[in-house]
């Protein structure tokens, strides 16, 4: 299974008031162990960077100045989003927001709500009345963010990705470890998104089983091996 873990910053709170996506960092997972295939990019948003979103992401307007602008940058994304990954984020609506009111300044198609987990639900079923904030969560699981001073896109997503993996059970689940914590992660992502989990069709086992010829080829190569330590002793 395929997903993006991402993030984004932004100019504010708001797209419909104006407010631009600056960055956006992505980590791609396939059977919750990250890849090491990212999509990071900073973007000129063409107009002033309020003192408090500054605050947050330390990205000034002169930084972004000549950065590309997000419609030169689109179709690139779309292509690492692909078109059946999940997508994570944190407080997802938030991002989501962001993301398909850029996509539709630039008459591209939006990414569906179906394909989106939010991991604030996920910490909320999990902690009720704890505090579930990224940083929050990071410490709850051990998920080192020493060298967290801002908000940044693309570390945000990496750490979310860790903290991801920890609210479904943990990591042993990427190893195949525990058998029992698979349909609890299931479950989890499909409490935030039924549409995620969709039913896909079964595929009869493969034969594995060796045949008359491979037994016999492995037979003549026994003969081959001097003194195997399986007939010594």
């Amino acid at each position: 299974m395929r997903e993006i873990i991402f993030d984004t910053e932004t100019t504010g709170l708001d797209p419909k008031s104006g407010d631009r996506l600056v960055e956006i960092g992505c980590i791609e997972m396939v059977n919750r162990v990250t890849t090491g295939a990212t999509f990071h990019c900073y973007f000129n948003p063409q107009r002033d960077m309020p003192a408090e979103a500054e605050r947050v992401h330390g990205l000034s307007e002169a930084f972004l100045a000549d950065k590309p602008l997000f419609a030169e940058k689109a179709q690139e994304l779309l292509d690492f989003l692909g078109d059946e990954a999940v997508l994570v984020a944190h407080n997802a609506s938030f991002d989501f927001g962001f993301l398909n009111a850029e996509l539709t300044a630039c008459g591209l198609p939006t990414v569906s709500l179906d394909r989106m987990v939010d991991t604030v639900k996920i910490a909320r079923q999990k902690h009720p009345g704890a505090k579930n904030s990224l940083d929050a969560l990071c410490t709850r699981y051990g998920v080192d963010r020493s060298h967290r001073t801002l908000h940044g896109a693309l570390l945000d997503a990496e750490l979310l990705a860790q903290v991801y993996v920890e609210l479904l059970g943990g990591r042993q689940i990427g190893m195949q470890l525990a058998q029992e914590a698979a349909p609890q992660a299931v479950a989890a992502v499909a409490q935030t998104n039924p549409s995620s989990t969709r039913e896909r069709p079964l595929r009869a086992p493969r034969p594995h089983a060796a045949s008359e010829e491979e037994l016999a080829a492995h037979a003549e190569f026994l003969k081959c091996l001097k003194e195997p330590i399986w007939l010594n002793g």
